[in-house]
């Protein structure tokens, strides 16, 4: 994990944006089963959670039966903070002015999540992990390197599969009598019939074939080629004397940079990628104006085709593994290092209970709360057959047509994590095929942790300022503004120079204590 520097500077002052506030009330209709004897030892707990919410969830109002459900199960009086989506300064700023709630998510890794940890304002969860068993199965084992000196501050939420997937225009593809493209030599030949053979048939020379979107930090939207070519980690590489260097030094950048200069070069790359953004992107694929994208699939899949269809009845949505490079190796995202980080601080009026609240939300039990409500009231149960009750769900901060209680998504797991959809969902098995294919499609990283180096300036393909460095040059190699040789070289010594060095360094020393 992290380690951050002392002396970051945090704002002194706080405006937190729409506080929700749910739980017990005083109210006898509000008590848990049981009811509160009134007696103060058998009070239940106070357990504030500060968190983001999801910007497509429904806001928790009082009275959510959700929450009273958990304070029942907990024995605990539960009240969510919600900041919106994304809002992680105006968690930062909480802490950093004493408003600490009991339990809070944070980003991770960040500077502000190293600096709680080093001012000791969270509370290791080591000592309540035997009652954690979901937790503790997660940290001592696939999450194991996120321990600082031993001790797991927290739980860190990161992504283990992958939604990503070669979309393409089926319908296309089948009018020029096609197969998806399996080879980077097919993914070529496929692109140029796109632009060349009038795939929607309108007499117009319109089409493009491969798109993306532009990116503050590096642009991985093609980085499947490099990975086709051979590039065999998402973060950095080994050099010749097996000593951590960055990826663009590695043989197979230099090779995918020259595929993707002759696609530049033969007008079958979209020559506004670089100034797309995500629905400009979607909008000319659903136009018919581009054929091939990478994208987030799996619950996409069926608003990408719907959304297709209503321009063109007749289109099809495709997805696909990425195509092989030379020798078969293949690749289309890096395995996930970073995400939320859910903690028990030091002010917490009781830090066991916090942390029984963690392994609720990550529990099966828990999963089934959150995920579907209360039995008979949310939803009832045929067999495998679920019948959702929205009238019921609509009143308990539920999102529509099945989705999941505001509470559910993105502390601790993602609809993706769990392979969850609604049974209301169309094409359930696409979007679950699309999964395993994004999944199977992660490229490992070579070393596990983020350092505090890389947070400040960035590494290669993550952002900061060398992370811009890296795809300017990139961008510029790719469409024919600077030569490859002599941008490579460029770039490693302005990489290093401007910091590169320092990262290395220190990604260096994180790699060799991972290999110990």
């Amino acid at each position: 994990m992290m380690i951050q520097k002392k002396g970051i500077t945090l704002l002194l002052s706080i405006v937190i944006a729409a506080t929700t506030m749910v739980g017990c009330s005083n109210n006898k209709k509000n008590e848990p089963a049981g009811g509160n004897t009134g007696e103060k030892d058998s009070a239940p707990v106070k357990v504030v959670y500060l968190t983001p919410g999801d910007s497509a969830a429904k806001p928790i109002v009082a009275g959510d039966r959700i929450i009273a459900e958990i304070n029942k199960r907990l024995g605990i009086d539960l009240e969510v903070k919600l900041v919106p989506e994304g809002g992680f300064e105006k968690i930062n700023v909480a802490m950093a002015t004493g408003d600490f709630p009991d339990v809070v998510t944070a980003q991770f890794p960040s500077p502000s999540l190293s600096q709680w940890i080093e001012e000791d304002l969270l509370v290791p969860l080591n000592d309540y992990l035997p009652d954690m068993p979901t937790v503790k199965e997660k940290l001592e084992n696939s999450l194991s390197w996120t321990a600082v000196d031993g001790k797991f501050y927290g739980y860190p939420f990161i992504e283990e599969k992958s939604n990503m997937g070669m979309a393409f225009r089926a319908d296309w593809l089948e009018t020029l009598g096609i197969e998806p493209p399996k080879t980077l030599e097919e993914f070529h030949a496929a692109l140029k019939a796109i632009v060349t053979q009038d795939p929607d048939k309108n007499g117009k020379a319109d089409t493009q074939g491969l798109s993306a979107s532009k990116s503050t930090g590096f642009n991985g939207s093609f980085n499947f080629v490099f990975y086709a070519y051979g590039l065999p980690h998402g973060d950095w590489v080994l050099d010749d004397a097996g000593k951590v260097a960055p990826a663009f030094e590695h043989p197979a950048f230099k090779q995918g940079l020259q595929y993707l200069r002759s696609l530049w070069e033969e007008k079958l790359i979209d020559t506004e990628f670089l100034i797309n953004d995500n629905q400009q992107r979607e909008n000319k694929f659903f136009q018919g104006r581009i054929g091939f994208m990478v994208t987030p699939l799996f619950r996409h899949v069926n608003r990408l085709e719907t959304s297709l269809q209503k321009v063109n009845p007749a289109g099809k949505l495709g997805f696909s593994a990425p195509p092989v490079g030379p020798e078969g190796k293949h690749g289309l995202s890096a395995s996930n290092k970073g995400g939320m980080f859910t903690a028990v601080t030091k002010e917490a009026k009781d830090p066991a209970k916090a942390a029984q609240f963690i392994e609720f939300m990550l529990s099966p039990e828990g999963r089934e709360l959150l995920e579907l409500g209360i039995e008979g009231i949310h939803y009832t149960k045929d067999g495998d057959k679920i019948t959702y009750n929205e009238v019921e769900r609509e009143k308990d901060g539920f999102a529509s047509n099945g989705w999941s209680h505001a509470l559910a998504w993105g502390n601790v797991v993602w609809p993706l994590t769990r392979n969850f959809l609604p049974q209301t969902e169309a094409q359930v098995d696409r979007a679950k095929e699309s999964v395993e294919i994004g999944t199977a499609n992660m490229v490992p990283n070579l070393v596990n942790a983020t350092t505090a180096e890389e947070i400040e300036l960035g590494g290669v393909f993550s952002g900061g300022v060398l992370g811009e460095l890296t795809n300017q040059y990139y961008l510029e190699m790719i469409s024919g503004k600077r030569d490859i040789d002599s941008g490579l070289a460029e770039l490693a010594k302005k990489w290093r120079d401007q910091g590169g060095t320092k990262v290395l360094e220190a990604v260096s020393k994180a790699y060799e204590a991972q290999a110990k």
